[in-house]
């Protein structure tokens, strides 16, 4: 049974999927990342996340919110029923054979990219705009100020923030006011540093978006983390990575984890994960 919670003013699954792998470095293409796409749609998903910077970089920019929107065309279920969120801020680069993400948050820049998002998703309002990450050359009040002009304009529906921290958010809560509904910040067993944004969005009525919940797979992290949600998984006869995500659903009805893929097998293990009943004392195990 598919788990929805509110998200804003979305009613809409609390397992995403995140779009990132599908179009930047190490991808597996187009047509697999059409299919992957369409695989979790079909499995019940009814969110997506994506990004402007999600491209390779040196190539076609805004690659993944164009997936994101092919996909969305050539999809033979309800539109209607799909929220798409994207980001705003970051952009792609390479420093020698390393790919980086140089930040921009200049509020006359982000006004621009937040409309090339809305013309690279075919939309003419954008259901849920971030502000991707602070741009440390750009007070954080005037990003926030850009993301603003975009609602005002109607580009966009809704705000969040990502990449924040709880003083930052504050400062994002005092100019986008109830049009801010959303936090996108990392957490997994291998980060736990944001534990205190999670609990504020608990407490201030903000939904808390998990990005690489489980980890990720671009920077090397101690895999030993992971063995107590191994032990569980395998009471469960599931593979770890549903536990995991079990466990951050947890944290909260405000939680949402938006995993990616490389493949449609893998997000159709993680839409699995609501599935998974953890116990009082199994949830205490695992932290």
């Amino acid at each position: 049974m598919t788990l929805f919670r509110n998200l804003g003013p979305f009613r809409t699954t609390a397992i995403g999927h995140g779009e990132m792998p599908l179009t930047i470095e190490n991808n597996r293409g187009h047509d697999v990342g059409i299919e992957t796409l369409h695989a979790s749609l079909d499995a019940g998903c009814r969110h997506i996340d994506t990004a402007w910077a999600y491209y390779t970089p040196g190539e076609e920019e805004q690659t993944g919110e164009k997936l994101v929107r092919e996909a969305l065309e050539t999809w033979n279920g309800p539109r209607d029923e799909v929220t798409v969120a994207t980001k705003v801020g970051l952009r792609r680069a390479w420093e020698g054979n390393k790919p980086v993400w140089p930040r921009d948050g200049r509020p006359e820049h982000l006004i621009a990219y937040g409309k090339q998002s809305a013309q690279a998703l075919g939309v003419d309002s954008i259901d849920l705009l971030y502000l991707h990450r602070h741009d440390p050359e750009v007070p954080y009040n005037e990003s926030c100020e850009g993301i603003k002009a975009l609602l005002d304009q109607g580009v966009a529906q809704w705000a969040g923030v990502s990449n924040v921290s709880i003083e930052q958010l504050k400062i994002a809560q005092e100019i986008l006011g109830d049009k801010l509904v959303a936090v996108q910040n990392q957490y997994s067993p291998i980060h736990l540093e944001t534990q205190d944004t999670l609990d504020y969005c608990a407490e201030a009525g903000l939904a808390f978006v998990c990005w690489s919940p489980l980890g990720g797979y671009r920077h090397p992290y101690d895999e030993h983390l992971f063995d107590p949600f191994r032990e569980v998984a395998d009471k469960h006869g599931v593979s770890y990575q549903r536990a995991v995500l079990a466990w951050e659903l947890a944290k909260g009805e405000h939680m949402f984890v938006i995993p990616g893929a490389h493949r449609p097998e893998t997000i159709l293990d993680s839409l699995k994960a609501d599935e998974l009943e953890l116990t009082d004392e199994e949830l205490a195990f695992l932290g």
